[in-house]
């Protein structure tokens, strides 16, 4: 089965919206060795992260397995510097009291931050004039045409992340809130806030195929089959790191069989995006077996996913929600190459 364009663009009718994202959460790492010791954790080079830009990564176990996706920055703490991490507030605890295992005599304090991470849209092809703006809505749209995904501004209120786009006139920002409770953060959430942005927003985490490991997919996947390899979320010279020998040898060795791809269910019915984690799916007429699983779901429009499927099944199946004769997945391309596009 072929690939075809999405007659539904998830943030096309979202001009300018800023978002609570509250499935997200902000890990905090502080000491003198904590770029090091992250360093040696995760699938992406930290210590070489430069100020201005954020990271990638994952978190893997012994076996190449992930317990976690995050978004890493550097930044200030009462004059010191620190690390933070953005991942799923569902699994936030548990990666700390994992983390903190292998510290051992390292100076380094990991704990959850009370930062408030917020997900701002802008898109530029749209006209503003009856649109209402606010002073993080105006600060977005002034640094989004000089910056590109994982650049990293600082402002009085908080941290600046560029995420990634499935549309080039769209600017997506997570801002990371110093003062969650100051004017301009309240007033952008009381002049676009409409209950449903959240939602949006995940729904354009996915169409960019930004994967996000959480609660329900931990210890499944390994960074390859959620394409991290494909986004810059994996360094193949960094050096050691937990199930780094797995992840290595499946990238040199091309073994590489199952990949992430991005669909719509346009009759979902009245499931709940927010449950289907981990849901499996199948191929139409073979219903004795699951040919692979939701990664992520967001309904916005339409009730859009990221799937595990085989590479080799891209090209020809029909993928079919929960059972064999369910609702029917529509593949869609997502905005970066991967192998099975350049075979």
């Amino acid at each position: 089965m072929s690939l075809v364009a999405s007659p539904v663009l998830p943030m096309k009718h979202l001009s300018r919206f800023v978002a609570p994202l509250n499935d997200l959460a902000v890990i905090g790492i502080s000491g003198p060795d904590a770029a090091v010791f992250l360093h040696g954790q995760l699938t992406h080079d930290i210590t070489g992260m430069a100020s201005d830009r954020a990271r990638l990564a994952g978190y893997c176990t012994a076996k190449g397995r992930l317990l976690g996706s995050m978004v890493v920055w550097s930044g200030q703490k009462d004059d010191a510097s620190v690390l933070y991490a953005l991942v799923k507030a569902d699994i936030a605890s548990a990666l700390i009291k994992r983390l903190s295992m292998f510290v051992l005599r390292a100076k380094v304090t990991l704990q959850l931050s009370s930062l408030k991470v917020l997900g701002i849209t802008v898109d530029h092809s749209c006209s503003d004039e009856n649109t209402a703006s606010t002073d993080l809505l105006k600060h977005a749209a002034v640094i989004s045409a000089q910056q590109k995904p994982w650049d990293v501004v600082r402002s009085a209120g908080g941290t600046w992340i560029a995420a990634p786009s499935d549309d080039r006139d769209t600017a997506r920002w997570w801002f990371v809130a110093s003062d969650p409770g100051s004017p301009s953060v309240q007033a952008a959430l009381e002049t676009t806030g409409n209950g449903a942005d959240d939602e949006c927003w995940r729904a354009a985490d996915i169409a960019a195929g930004l994967p996000w490991i959480d609660a329900a997919t931990q210890d499944i996947f390994i960074p390859q089959t959620l394409n991290l390899d494909l986004i810059d979320g994996v360094s193949f010279t960094k050096g050691c790191y937990p199930g780094q020998e797995v992840v290595a040898r499946s990238h040199y060795r091309g073994t590489v069989k199952r990949r992430m791809a991005y669909g719509i269910v346009a009759q979902a019915g009245d499931r709940s995006a927010g449950t289907l984690a981990g849901t499996d799916i199948y191929k139409t007429g073979s219903p004795d077996a699951p040919c692979g699983r939701i990664i992520n779901a967001a309904s916005c429009d339409s009730l859009h996913v990221l799937i595990e499927v085989q590479l080799s099944d891209l090209p020809t199946q029909e993928f079919r929600l929960e059972k064999a004769d369910g609702p029917v997945i529509e593949l869609l391309p997502l905005p970066y190459r991967t192998k099975v596009d350049s075979e």
